[in-house]
């Protein structure tokens, strides 16, 4: 059934003359007394009773109304909702990233400006290891990950990693701390013999090894004295003088009672990577889009 015949057909049962529906339609009466009889036709049934003087509803034309009405709006419904989802406005977004990842400038305020301009898009936040996260990803679990990683982190061909931030490592270590304390900032050489709090293998997003690879050109074994299986433990224990620990410049925010955070002499990079399929929903290219925005406001801004 075409649409537009339920449109006409509305009009003239608003306006119970042909006319005055023709002119509101912006058709000549003709036509639209053609397209009034071929949906009787097809309904097998009058819906108006005309004669020369007036135009009434047959019993069956009234029943027809309030439908006709019901499905003109879904249709209008299901258009819309079709046009939002086009445009990243409406469905889904599946976010996976590392426990850190919110307590970053950009990322948190990437979070804020697309739940302000996409309200209507339902978002699901997953704290994931960056393994789990691609892992998630390969499975359609979900449509973008913020890993960190020194590198690029390895993927399928149909992914791809951008790196979105770059900063610096910092040395957090409990106020009082030599570390602390000392005038000038220190290097990973001045790390050896000092115990260190680190996250468990699984978590440290290929840092660890990239950390123990910088001990050994210092010519050290890093000590170990604990590994931690979430954000809030690691700086936990830094702050109860388990020990040291290294984290990205911009956790420095965290104001936490007892923990210093001293810059290395030798900056130590780490980076935080956009990952996503190389096909994207609307949603999450209005996601990437918005990081974008802020990347490009915070340059401007510097």
């Amino acid at each position: 059934m075409d649409l537009r015949h339920l449109r006409y057909f509305l009009c003239v049962a608003e306006e119970m003359h042909f006319g005055r529906a023709a002119q509101r339609l912006g058709i000549s009466q003709p036509p639209l007394s053609q397209q009034i009889r071929a949906l009787e036709d097809e309904l097998g049934t009058r819906l108006f009773d005309r004669t020369s003087r007036r135009v009434r509803l047959t019993e069956a034309g009234e029943l027809f109304v309030p439908e006709a009405r019901a499905t003109l709006s879904q249709a209008d419904h299901a258009i819309e909702t079709a046009r939002l989802a086009g445009r990243g406005e409406l469905g889904r977004l599946r976010i996976g990233f590392t426990s850190s990842a919110p307590f970053v400038p950009l990322i948190a305020s990437t979070l804020y400006r697309f739940r302000e301009n996409y309200p209507e898009v339902q978002l699901t936040l997953n704290d994931l290891a960056r393994d789990a996260q691609i892992e998630a990803l390969r499975r359609g679990g979900l449509d973008i990950a913020l890993v960190r990683g020194i590198r690029a982190p390895c993927l399928p061909d149909e992914f791809s990693a951008r790196c979105i931030l770059e900063e610096d490592m910092v040395v957090a270590v409990r106020a009082g701390h030599p570390l602390a304390d000392r005038p000038d900032d220190p290097t990973v050489a001045d790390l050896a013999a000092i115990p260190l709090v680190l996250y468990a293998p699984t978590l440290g997003a290929g840092f660890n090894e990239y950390f123990f690879g910088l001990c050994h050109e210092a010519g050290f074994e890093p000590q170990i004295a604990h590994e931690a299986s979430s954000f809030a433990t690691l700086l936990g224990l830094v702050a109860a003088g388990f020990g040291a620990t290294i984290l990205s410049r911009s956790l420095e925010r965290l104001h936490l009672e007892n923990v210093v955070y001293r810059r290395l002499a030798t900056p130590v990079p780490s980076r935080l990577w956009l990952v996503h399929g190389l096909s994207l929903s609307p949603t999450a290219e209005a996601f990437r889009d918005t990081i974008d925005e802020l990347r490009l406001d915070a340059k401007g801004q510097s």
